[in-house]
Formats: structure tokens, sequence, C-alpha cells
């Protein structure tokens, strides 16, 4: 699939065993095995592995950290949790707004992530215990929903470096996204500023603009590296 395809090039920089990659790989395993495991080391562990992964799969994080409590709060504020059954998550990362999701969603209502990233996958689950998440493509995301018997899906909320994607990989996780949105369904995802200088990003804005009924945009969060805004859209 172009999915598997896009998201699996660029593995980042060469595999010696010197390499900068390989040094940070081996500090999250040792944060990772720190007894006790702290709140602190937990952190710490979880940026390694964040700037592990980036550097691996730059094409698939499209961040050197993870979001900040302030993105989060923009991010899972955007939805009127109270009005949803069935709620998506595309690209937990660490897991940092899975936690928040997990904190607003109603305990009745059914709610899953989808992570390619097998290192990734295991830390949202470190974080989130109870979460179910799923290590697979997103563009597979209505064979996963009908697993769950879940014809439609009431939000989706999504993590995905857009700016980065090709225009094929784009229209392909879009196109799979709009098979199980209901109409008058919520997308919401955030993107970085210096991402609307790319051509990906400015075609992504576009192709929002012509698929959602409504679309909006946050204020600047500014305390995020890098600074960023939501998008926030209406089927």
């Amino acid at each position: 699939m172009y999915a598997s395809k896009y998201l699996n090039e660029k593995k980042g920089l060469p595999n010696s065993k010197f390499s900068f990659g390989h040094n940070v790989a081996i500090q999250a395993l040792r944060i990772k095995f720190l007894k006790p495991l702290n709140k602190e080391n937990f952190l710490l562990g979880e940026k390694l592995t964040f700037l592990k992964t980036f550097l691996q799969q730059p094409t698939h994080i499209g961040a050197v950290a993870p979001s900040s409590p302030d993105l989060v709060r923009t991010m899972v504020d955007s939805f009127d949790w109270d009005q949803i059954d069935a709620a998506i998550e595309y690209g937990p990362g660490t897991g940092v707004f899975t936690e928040a999701i997990l904190k607003k969603i109603r305990p009745e209502a059914k709610f899953f992530a989808i992570e390619q990233s097998k290192e990734m996958v295991e830390a949202t689950r470190q974080r989130c215990p109870d979460a179910r998440i799923f290590e697979d493509s997103v563009t597979n995301v209505q064979e996963i929903c009908q697993q769950q018997s879940l014809q439609s899906v009431d939000a989706i909320i999504s993590g995905l470096p857009w700016a980065a994607f090709p225009d094929v990989l784009q229209t392909e996780i879009m196109d799979s996204m709009l098979k199980v949105l209901r109409p008058g369904g919520t997308f919401s995802t955030f993107a970085y500023w210096q991402g609307l200088a790319l051509p990906a990003g400015k075609r992504f804005g576009r192709r929002l603009r012509s698929t959602f009924s409504k679309v909006e945009r946050s204020k600047t969060v500014w305390k995020n590296l890098p600074p960023a805004f939501v998008y926030r859209c209406v089927l």
C-alpha cells in the first residue's frame, strides 16, 4: 500500500553503531530499565523514544518532541465529548493525546487508536494501559472499524504529520477516513507553522477546505516545539 511505501522510506541516519540514532536508542533503553521508574525517568525515556523514532522515520513522526500540554488541551477541547459515541485517534505517538481523550470520553463510548510504529505503540500502552491500540496503517481504518462492529464514528483526532506526506498518501489517508467519519462528524488535527510554507502543507489546507463543510483554525499554541495550531473540521 502507498502508506506502507511512504511511511517506511527514509529510515534516518546510517545504521552505524556510532550513529547518533544508535546512541539515542541505547540511552532510551537505559532510562527504560532504571529502577525505580519515577515520573522524571519515564518522561525522559519517552522523549528519547520519540526522538529516536523521528531520526529513523522523519516522515512518520514530523516532530522531535511529544506535543505540549497546551497543544494537547487545545486539540482535545475541540470536541464535544458528551455527544461522541465512537472516536478514533490517528498516530498517538507516546500517548499524550490518548491519555487526555480517556479522561474526556464517556465510559460507554468506543475509542481506539491506530499507530504504525511498534515503539510508539509500546510507549502509548505504557502510558495508557487501558487504551485499545492497533499497530496498523490508518489507511486500514475501515477494516479495523468493521472488526470493532462500527459502521461509522463521530470523531477522529489526528497526530499525523500531514505536511510531510506526498499528495498520493494524503489522498489515500483522507479517502479512507471519509469512509468511516459520519456526516456531521468532527475531524481535528494539528499543524506546525513551518509546515504552512511547504507545498504539502498548503495542499493539505486546500484539501480540508474542499472536503469539509466547516474548517476552523485555533490560535497559535506557542508553548509547543515547534509552535502549532489546530484545525477543527466538520464533515
